[in-house]
């Protein structure tokens, strides 16, 4: 990988922050966008723009073909069977809301059980709580140990006759932890039971085969993997299509229409109803054409050279924690200052251009877990390099010395 090549494909990285070059290490709440992706964006509404799949004229067709090929190239990145399986989203909640409420329609009563984990995404936890809590049914949550692994054990034990779906992470945004979804996927369907797995932060990280996996559900925003804002996919096996109904309704998802009866179209498109975000749908493709020509393998390899550079910095600072030790981490690096508030850090990073995130990270659960109110997160991304974590490194010592 030539990373100055690629750093210069992203215009954001070449400012300066507060007067120092920007070190953008909050890459898991959202990912720069290269050049390509941002002149797509602009060419959508300057020489394309028409909805699809609605009118016949030159441009609409034009729209069509494109929205229909970012499909295609969903289908082919995650290696789903077929790009009927792919519906178009406004992201990874909406993609797992969309599934939450079908399933509590059509597939939860009361008493029966849902499956997460202790440490998913609030976007993973509160749809199924609050149905839940609708359905009378009941939420069951798998432990993780001290090295921030779940316990399989215990998720074992958490099956029972009446568990209707199990929902987890793929990756800990909190922790960077890899979970082993394809063993607890096969545990899970040895019980005939359905999976979703939660992959907004591991499609942009590692290579993703959903028909290996052999997942029910896999669902991943676009912003996360250098594509545009508001998009985002749910990619689901067409039995699960076949059965689920739609859960907006309105234009684009239908057959026919009277005031009597309406006949829904098949899927995908019965699962999107209204005019999508198709800007920001190309973006996603042309972000996925960027991946590709890069390589998913070289930009998995180049990430894990820079956690273990950074876990190796890191360590050499006195009074700092870094939470989790699981053997497979992705991407994330969570940590606090003894003494030292993790917003405090996390300013006086930003007056020096280093851009991490402090806070709970939407998964509280995992907070509580260890007894913190938070951490500072650092993430990275393709563009990231060692110079900058060792901008980070040095940040961190002037953040210690202003708070002797």
């Amino acid at each position: 990988m030539d990373i100055q090549k690629i750093r210069s494909d992203f215009p954001i990285l070449q400012q300066k922050i507060h007067g120092h070059p920007l070190v953008y290490l909050d890459n898991s709440a959202t990912t720069q966008k290269p050049q390509q992706v941002i002149d797509s964006i602009i060419r959508f509404y300057t020489s394309v723009n028409a909805n699809v799949h609605r009118s016949g004229h030159f441009l609409s067709e034009r729209a069509s073909v494109s929205f229909e090929s970012t499909r295609q190239k969903i289908q082919s990145f995650i290696h789903a069977k077929q790009t009927e399986e792919i519906i178009f989203t406004s992201g990874t909640t909406e993609s797992i809301n969309l599934v939450a409420h079908s399933f509590k329609n059509q597939f939860i009563k009361s008493d029966d059980e849902i499956i997460i984990s202790e440490m998913e995404h609030h976007s993973n936890i509160v749809p199924w709580q609050q149905i839940c809590k609708q359905k009378n049914a009941r939420l069951k949550i798998i432990p993780f140990d001290e090295h921030g692994e779940l316990i399989i054990d215990a998720f074992k034990e958490l099956i029972t006759e009446k568990t209707k779906l199990i929902a987890l992470t793929f990756v800990s945004n909190a922790l960077g932890t890899i979970n082993p979804v394809k063993e607890l996927i096969h545990i899970a369907h040895e019980k005939n039971i359905p999976v979703l797995i939660d992959g907004a932060q591991a499609v942009q990280h590692l290579p993703v085969d959903v028909q290996d996996l052999d997942c029910d559900f896999f669902v991943f925003s676009g912003h996360k993997m250098y594509a545009g804002t508001g998009v985002g996919v749910l990619y689901a096996k067409q039995k699960w299509l076949e059965k689920m109904r739609p859960y907006t309704y309105g234009g684009g998802m239908v057959k026919s229409v009277s005031f009597e009866n309406t006949t829904f179209a098949n899927h995908p498109f019965k699962f999107e109803a209204g005019t999508s975000n198709i800007s920001g749908i190309l973006s996603l493709g042309k972000a996925i054409d960027y991946l590709n020509n890069i390589g998913i393998n070289k930009i998995q390899q180049h990430e894990q050279r820079l956690v273990t550079y950074g876990l190796d910095q890191l360590s050499t600072l006195d009074g700092l924690t870094i939470y989790a030790k699981p053997k497979k981490r992705c991407g994330i690096i969570s940590f606090n200052l003894e003494d030292i508030h993790h917003y405090d850090a996390m300013m006086i990073l930003d007056k020096l251009g280093v851009a991490v995130r402090s806070g709970k990270h939407c998964a509280e659960p995992v907070m509580n877990h260890y007894n913190i109110k938070g951490t500072i997160r650092v993430s990275f991304a393709m563009y990231n390099t060692t110079e900058e974590i060792d901008r980070l490194l040095v940040g961190l010592q002037k953040v210690q010395e202003m708070h002797r």
